[in-house]
């Protein structure tokens, strides 16, 4: 048949339509490359811009003249890995070594033209963590340190140029954490007896901590900064005497709230800034179904409606500024852009693009995340996010139900690789917060204590059979899929909600309670108490432990199952899951099982990502979208 000439035209137009209301499949390794630029960050003079940067598996620091322009590579490593860095003068950085296999992380000092490299911890089977990222007299950092017991750590002054280390403050042994003022001064700690947690104070180096006040471990009160022109006075945020999170003064003679600067009955603040030029607080973010701002100061509250003008139609936030607050780093994003670095002059109003989080994605090919709410079956209110595939109509669709690790975490709105990655498959992606999710006040979060493979579990199936009687999605073509608790939940809901899944997927997810509880580290054995009363104790809910462990059940499981893990994981027991394998295989469950190089949620490299996530979606797409 010979179409007319008039026609083709309509003809092209009809089938670029069909073709874009198809959806294009993006390649797996554009949705989880490395980036080749990140972690950026600037002197205190605002004079250098640092920055991680990748060469084929090599991660370095990079320095620039921010002048000039000029850059050089200040690090240069092979075996080992950079996993974070920090200025602590104009001229000096401390850097982080971490060897993937062992908990061991060796701490260096590198001044920004990569001369005078010293190491600055020397016991293997210690940790090092700086309390304070500046140099004090031009030599010491104030550090915490578990060298002298691995249970607790001690605060030391680690004098930089010759490496010795003056103890500050001996640890009586039930100190969690400690705060320093703007000056590098120890002014604040946290004991806890487990369950418990008191806050200290002193008012200068030369007096002895006291007890300010003391609360439940599932009361927060989380130190922002202190009040330089008010005595005794701290930013704090804190829940005490309330459900949700406020941002509070609090006076440390009286253990009492002075002012309530932000607070709602309906609303979670989850971070305050403090601007230490102007000395008082900025603003607040409380966070619904995305992170918003209240803003405290009027000129921060002009800073941003300016960001916004120069950055229309995305989020943005300060991932660092210089001394003077004339400089910036911010990072964007929306649900669908996994966002831009630029670097923000104040002074001049004007924006320097510094790198893509991810150029080999395109926003306008990704789907859009909304938020969900529900009731649960004994009345809870239950939010959400539901992504759905572009260009198909949200009826009848296999879904990948995505429950969060943590379990003290939530799911937010932003760019999340592995949702939009599930979308362009055709699957709808259900994200659920569950009770024990942070972000909706601590009568919601305590819910979910010892509830493991029960409420927690009847939560997501509650949703789950909420958009199945919408008729959102297809009934027989449910999986389950989640990395650490959220791989424990894909397990656990197998049994807990048998026949509601076609088929499951759990990375490095646990499979035993009692040998999670064994793997906690020395330097955390004080919080003991507060993971039994969250999770379990082992001699007095032994029972319960035993119901809510996937290992025990591998005889209620029949459908198909993905499992990964690496040798080298440290919160699960590798030979325990080999084994849990074994035992599904010999009763003929058909189990896919991924061995990970490392011990790593989203896998070290961009190879190692693209296996994973391949030997995912091909079990997928064999137990879900063949169905």
């Amino acid at each position: 048949m010979i179409i007319p000439k008039r026609y083709i035209w309509l003809l092209l137009a009809t089938l670029l339509f069909a073709c874009k209301q198809k959806g294009k499949e993006i390649a797996v390794s554009d949705f989880f490359k490395s980036q080749d630029k990140s972690g950026f960050a600037l002197s205190p003079d605002g004079k250098s811009l640092s920055y991680f940067k990748l060469e084929g598996k090599k991660q370095n620091i990079v320095v620039e003249d921010i002048a000039s322009g000029e850059s050089s590579q200040i690090t240069n490593l092979s075996d080992k890995k950079v996993n974070y860095y920090t200025w602590v003068s104009d001229n000096e950085l401390v850097y982080y070594k971490k060897d993937g296999s062992t908990r061991q992380i060796d701490v260096f000092i590198i001044n920004k033209e990569g001369k005078n490299e010293r190491q600055l911890n020397d016991n293997e089977r210690s940790r090092m963590r700086i309390l304070k990222d500046q140099l004090i007299d031009d030599k010491y950092l104030l550090v915490s340190s578990n060298k002298r017991d691995s249970t607790v750590f001690d605060v030391y002054r680690l004098n930089v140029r010759n490496g010795k280390m003056e103890m500050a403050v001996k640890n009586p042994g039930n100190i969690t954490s400690w705060f320093t003022d703007a000056k590098a001064k120890l002014r604040l700690a946290t004991s806890s007896d487990g369950v418990n947690e008191t806050l200290l104070y002193r008012e200068n180096e030369n007096q002895e901590f006291k007890p300010v006040m003391t609360n439940n471990f599932r009361t927060t009160i989380s130190p922002v900064a202190f009040a330089e022109s008010k005595p005794n006075i701290i930013y704090a945020i804190s829940n005490v005497k309330r459900d949700k999170n406020a941002l509070v003064e609090l006076d440390c003679k009286t253990g009492k709230e002075s002012k309530v600067l932000f607070g709602n009955d309906s609303l979670n603040v989850v971070e305050a800034q403090y601007s230490v030029r102007k000395k008082r607080m900025a603003y607040v973010v409380y966070e619904t179904w995305k992170r918003q701002k209240y803003y405290l100061d009027d000129t921060v509250k002009r800073f941003y409606e300016k960001l916004d003008q120069l950055l229309p139609n995305t989020d943005s936030y300060i991932v660092d500024r210089d001394k003077a607050e004339n400089l910036y780093v911010i990072r964007t994003y929306t649900d669908r852009n996994p966002g831009s670095y630029y670097l923000y002059f104040a002074s001049s109003g004007t924006l320097r693009k510094l790198a893509d989080v991810n150029s080999s994605v395109q926003p306008d090919e990704l789907s859009e995340m909304k938020p969900i709410r529900f009731t649960s079956r004994d009345g809870l209110l239950i939010q959400g996010y539901l992504t759905l595939p572009k260009n198909k109509a949200p009826k009848n669709l296999p879904m990948v139900v995505l429950p969060h690790s943590g379990p003290g975490s939530r799911n937010g709105w932003g760019y999340n690789a592995e949702v939009q990655f599930l979308a362009n498959r055709g699957y709808a992606v259900f994200q659920v917060n569950y009770r024990g999710s942070s972000g909706y006040g601590k009568e919601f979060n305590a819910a979910g204590f010892k509830q493991w493979g029960l409420k927690i579990n009847d939560d997501i199936e509650d949703g789950v059979k909420w958009l199945i009687k919408k008729n959102v999605v297809n009934p027989k073509r449910i999986a389950i899929y989640g990395s650490g608790f959220g791989g424990y939940i894909a397990l656990n809901s197998l049994y807990a909600s048998p026949g509601l899944y076609a088929c499951a997927a759990s990375n490095s997810g646990v499979i035993n309670l009692f040998s999670y509880l064994k793997s906690i580290p020395p330097f955390l054995k004080t919080n003991l108490q507060m993971y039994y009363d969250m999770i379990g104790n082992p001699v007095t809910d032994a029972d319960y432990m035993r119901q809510a462990s996937p290992v025990f059940h591998g005889d209620k499981m029949n459908v198909p199952l993905f499992i990964a893990q690496s040798s080298k994981e440290k919160w699960i027991n590798p030979g325990e899951v080999i084994q849990f394998v074994k035992e599904l295989k010999k009763r003929k469950v058909n189990v896919t099982y991924l061995e990970k190089p490392n011990a790593d949620y989203q896998q070290n490299t961009a190879e190692d990502r693209q296996r994973y996530y391949m030997a995912l979606e091909q079990f997928l797409e064999a137990n879900l979208k063949k169905k």
